[in-house]
């Protein structure tokens, strides 16, 4: 076996242009309660995005391979190591024990081989491809977690869901349909809009366009203080910015506003008088769990669910990938085969 791969290398903070591929990085190897796996596929994720960039209280030990979500086949199993074997096929939940997140602080799955502690493996199913689970954690896994696992949302309710064109939002789209709620689906071009009703979006809204809670007050009616009458029952909300007081105005006496993230800004213009005279609720779901993974890819067994994979590229042309994800130029996710 050589001793060194190609990886998709971060080596200071910049533009997503600045990652490098090399082919001479350290292939690891599996020390105590860790295994080595042949990465089969990796995705990224919009958190990679803000990793290349740098965040303020984050600092990434450099260089790192970047990549959080990976799936592969084990090759090397280390001491103390039991239930695994060479040849498992394994989806890896990217969350490091006490150190944090694959991909950010040690390496991730933009590499022909990554080095994970055996507690994060998650038995593949036989028919679940490495690109579909390496699509999972961190998009579907997130979804599932806030919809599925809080139990947030029921049949029947009226849904809006922004920035629903991503990895998190068509995970939303599709979990929603299976809930049997009533889905209205935002994003910011037509192919995108025809794609997600495509989905089973009940309706699409371009963004871009139309004031997306302007629109729902016409479709359901303004929301009313002393009924029910009026406006969606839940608005899911991971983009932030500008979005979060227009969220707040088109959403039922008594109704959510569900949030996993702010890819548009974290410190939004508030107005609590929607929150309290509306009696809305304000649910966080924060990442997901093993539990929310393994579901996700008995539904792949099952037939029930397909992630949207926009492009499968190899790692040469990772770089462009995940450009494509900071200027949203995607529909669900990409993902790399090393």
């Amino acid at each position: 076996m050589p001793k060194t791969m190609k990886a998709l290398l971060l080596k200071a903070h910049g533009d997503v242009s600045d990652l490098v591929v090399v082919d001479d990085h350290p292939i690891p190897t599996a020390d105590a309660g860790h295994v080595v796996i042949r990465v089969g596929a990796s995705s990224f994720n919009y958190h990679d995005v803000f990793t290349v960039k740098g965040m303020p209280g984050i600092k990434v030990p450099m260089p790192v391979v970047i990549g959080l979500d990976m799936a592969g086949e084990i090759t090397e199993v280390g001491d103390g190591v039991e239930g695994w074997s060479v040849g498992d096929r394994v989806l890896v939940n990217p969350l490091y024990p006490n150190k944090g997140l694959m991909g950010e602080m040690l390496d991730g799955g933009m590499a022909q081989y990554c080095r994970v502690s055996a507690g994060q493996l998650i038995r593949m199913p036989d028919k679940v491809s490495f690109v579909d689970a390496a699509s999972l954690p961190v998009a579907y896994g997130t979804a599932h977690r806030m919809l599925v696992t809080h139990k947030t949302v029921k049949a029947g309710d009226k849904v809006l869901v922004l920035g629903a064109s991503g990895g998190v939002g068509t995970g939303c789209v599709m979990l929603l349909k299976q809930l049997g709620c009533e889905v209205i689906a935002c994003a910011g071009s037509q192919d995108k809009l025809d794609r997600l009703k495509e989905l089973g979006a009940d309706h699409v809204v371009n963004y871009r366009e139309t004031d997306f809670s302007k629109w729902a007050i016409e479709k359901y009616g303004k929301p009313q203080r002393r009924t029910y009458d009026g406006g969606v029952d839940v608005v899911i909300n991971f983009t932030g910015g500008d979005t979060w007081a227009p969220s707040l105005k088109c959403v039922k006496r008594g109704g959510s506003i569900l949030t996993c993230g702010a890819t548009a800004g974290h410190d939004p213009k508030e107005d609590l008088r929607y929150i309290w005279s509306f009696e809305l609720k304000i649910i966080g779901s924060n990442s997901f769990y093993d539990d929310d993974l393994a579901a996700l890819m008995d539904m792949i067994q099952e037939g029930t669910l397909k992630p949207v994979v926009d492009k499968v590229l190899p790692l040469e042309k990772a770089s462009e990938g995940l450009r494509l994800i900071r200027d949203r130029e995607v529909m669900g996710k990409i993902v790399v085969t090393p």
